[in-house]
């Protein structure tokens, strides 16, 4: 009978240092984000899914290039019990994405939002009770502090949007992480400065955001960032829907516009003071 993470105190996890600590806190976060959205509409809605996404997309990202391989490894199941949440994180890529494309206040949409916190709140259960503890026999506290210092530092450089397309194993999704990890970051700040933008920014703001989420279906696209991919968590992918050239010039035009947000700015600071 195993002990779930969820009911173990730091020092049996392993110390502050331990990957198993890392994701317990992760995860008491994530829930307190998944409270937030029930009841929540428009701006605030998209605020707090923007703080759930960049939670846990590159946390399960670093599961994914750190975690699982080794479980895969140490595990005589591993495989089939990296396979099923796997499935779930696919889920949830597909979820977010199906997500982007419903009008806020629809019932569809808050059907796909009562499916996503379902998910996501299985794979928590899946990891905590089942996965997490047959790791913890298997490795030592040292292992586990190992573990964590590098799940730690890809999940500091991964990516933070949806991307069902790219493979959930390596090489793939490790091919992926960078030019990806550059694309999400630009649309989380682009998505911020949304939030509080004057309403003659609006329109460009929009503009180059989605041309950043069309340069990222392109890079997923390519054959390399699907490699190591699973048959059960393949996403049949349509073409990306601008060119890259398109992109370069939708990149160039987020740098003119983060020039005047800037500027705005600083002249409101220069004449409050």
């Amino acid at each position: 009978m195993y002990t779930s993470v969820a009911d173990q105190t730091t020092d049996q996890l392993g110390g502050p240092l331990s990957v198993l600590v890392r994701q317990k806190r992760d995860h008491v976060r994530l829930n307190g984000l998944i409270g937030q959205l029930r009841g929540t509409t428009g701006e605030d809605q998209a605020a707090v899914l923007l703080a759930v996404y960049r939670l846990v997309f590159p946390h399960a990202f670093a599961e994914e290039s750190v975690l699982w391989p080794v479980m895969r490894r140490v595990l005589p199941d591993g495989g089939e019990l990296t396979l099923a949440v796997e499935r779930e994180h696919q889920e949830v890529n597909e979820l977010v994405q199906k997500l982007e494309g419903l009008d806020d206040g629809t019932p569809e949409r808050a059907d796909v939002l009562g499916r996503l916190s379902e998910v996501l709140d299985d794979d928590v259960r899946d990891e905590e009770d089942a996965l997490f503890p047959r790791l913890q026999e298997r490795v030592s506290r040292r292992e586990l502090q190992v573990l964590g210092v590098l799940w730690e530092a890809v999940r500091l450089v991964a990516p933070t949007r949806a991307h069902p397309v790219v493979a959930r194993r390596p090489p793939g999704n490790v091919v992926a992480a960078l030019p990806l990890s550059v694309l999400d970051r630009g649309r989380d700040v682009l998505d911020r400065v949304l939030l509080s933008a004057p309403e003659r920014l609006v329109p460009a703001l929009h503009r180059v955001s989605s041309a950043l989420a069309g340069a990222s279906h392109a890079v997923e696209l390519l054959p390399i960032m699907r490699s190591g991919e699973h048959s059960s968590t393949r996403l049949v992918a349509g073409r990306p829907p601008v060119s890259w050239g398109a992109a370069l010039v939708a990149a160039a035009a987020g740098s003119l516009v983060r020039a005047e947000v800037v500027g705005i700015a600083r002249r409101r600071r220069r004449d409050s003071g």
